[in-house]
Formats: structure tokens, C-alpha cells, sequence
């Protein structure tokens, strides 16, 4: 079976001019408690965030930064991009930390992951093979569908420290990738799913949970091939 990605529309850039960004990440960071994660519907999913280039200064972006792991935590997630907080910026937090059982880990090629953050990140593919799972997303809450993602990519992006940074992520890790950097580009991970495996988490969970996908592809009739 051959993969074909999915056609997909060119996001419009956003409309936040530095100003308001800067002003979006001060209400975000004044707050007391934790905010809410944007969920699909929201235009800012659904726009080509603003490449950071000095919108806050260093000690903001540190906050922002954190504020967001602590955001990811609470969810809880393996990742999360700036505009799932409402802020139109490409920036992005990634941390997978979790628990998983090993045969789940074989299957899957999940290894944990430690925290970092990306600034203006893109990745490509190296190589053509790919792996299709059930994936999950915090702005798509209550739902999780089978995505084929490329199994190896390659990502360029500036850390915290302003350093540029090219990295190469395999499995799993490859998939927390592609999907946070997506993000950044108004793409959601159901732009790229196999929309007859979309299942509520308590289906999935009764039904789907095996680490490979096989039972689900004939029950479903997806991926057919």
C-alpha cells in the first residue's frame, strides 16, 4: 500500500501584528490560574502563526515557556503550540515523559522524550516509510483517529537560548514532531487522519487500544490495501 498524504488548504497568515501578540502573551502570563486550551473551531487553529522575532522580549518568552509546560502537564499532553493557548506565535512545548507498557513501546517505537521547547520549527521527511496509529489532540478534546506520519524526520528550529538546532526524531518521537510543528501552520492532526477511524476516547479505550491498529482497520474499513 502506497501512502497519499492529504490535500491540504494553505492556511491564511494571522491578523495579530506584534503588538497584539506581545499583549496576548502579558494577559496570558498576568493570569492566576491556568488558561483554557483552544478547541477546533477557533480561527487561530486554523492560521499560520507569526514566526517569532522578538514580538516579547527574553524574560517573557522564558515565562511564556513555562507557563505553557504547566499547561501540557495539567492537560495532560506530550506537547503543546502556542496558538492552542490563543497566542498566533511558532512556538512549541514537547515532553513525553509517560508510562507506557513495553509491548505498546515496541509496537509504536516510543521512547520518552525530554522536555524542550521549539521556536520556528520545520521538519522533513528522511526517508519514505511512514506509521499509522491512533493519535490524539488537547484542542480536539474527546476524540482520537488514525494518522500515517513519516517514521524519520528531520527538525530545524531555534531553542530557548536563540541557537539554531537541527535534530533527527524516529518513531513516536517523530510523531509528537510533526504534529506540534502542524500546529504552527494551521493544520490539525484530523486534516491528515483516516476520518472513518475517528473514535470518541471511550470507544477507543473499550475497543481500540491494542498497540497496532490491525482490528480497528477491518472493523472500521480504513486503510484499506
Amino acid at each position: 500500500m502506497t501512502h497519499q498524504p492529504h490535500p491540504e488548504a494553505t492556511s491564511p497568515a494571522t491578523d495579530y501584528n506584534p503588538i497584539r501578540i506581545r499583549d496576548a502573551v502579558r494577559r496570558l502570563l498576568d493570569a492566576e490560574e491556568l488558561p483554557p486550551i483552544v478547541q477546533a473551531g477557533h480561527p487561530v487553529l486554523r492560521q499560520l502563526a507569526a514566526p517569532y522575532d522578538g514580538q516579547v522580549d527574553d524574560v517573557e518568552l522564558a515565562a511564556l515557556i513555562d507557563r505553557m509546560r504547566d499547561v501540557m502537564h495539567a492537560a495532560p499532553g506530550v506537547g503543546l503550540a502556542a496558538p492552542q493557548l490563543g497566542v498566533p506565535l511558532q512556538l512549541a512545548v514537547l515532553e513525553d515523559q509517560y508510562p507506557v507498557d513495553p509491548e505498546s513501546a515496541a509496537v509504536r517505537h516510543r521512547e520518552q522524550m525530554e522536555f524542550f521547547a521549539v521556536i520556528n520549527p520545520q521538519y522533513r521527511p528522511l526517508g519514505t516509510e511512514t506509521a499509522s496509529f491512533y493519535e490524539g489532540c488537547l484542542s480536539v478534546s474527546g476524540y482520537q483517529a488514525v494518522v500515517t506520519r513519516h517514521r524519520n524526520v528531520e527538525l530545524r528550529y531555534t531553542n530557548s537560548a536563540g541557537e539554531p538546532v537541527e535534530e533527527w526524531f524516529s518513531g513516536w518521537q517523530a510523531r509528537i514532531v510533526q504534529h506540534e510543528t502542524d500546529h504552527l501552520h494551521g493544520v490539525l492532526y484530523l486534516d491528515r487522519a483516516e476520518l472513518r477511524s475517528l473514535s470518541s476516547n471511550e470507544e477507543h479505550s473499550a475497543r481500540w487500544a491494542a498497540p497496532e491498529i490491525d482490528e480497528a482497520r477491518r472493523a472500521l474499513g480504513f486503510l484499506r490495501g
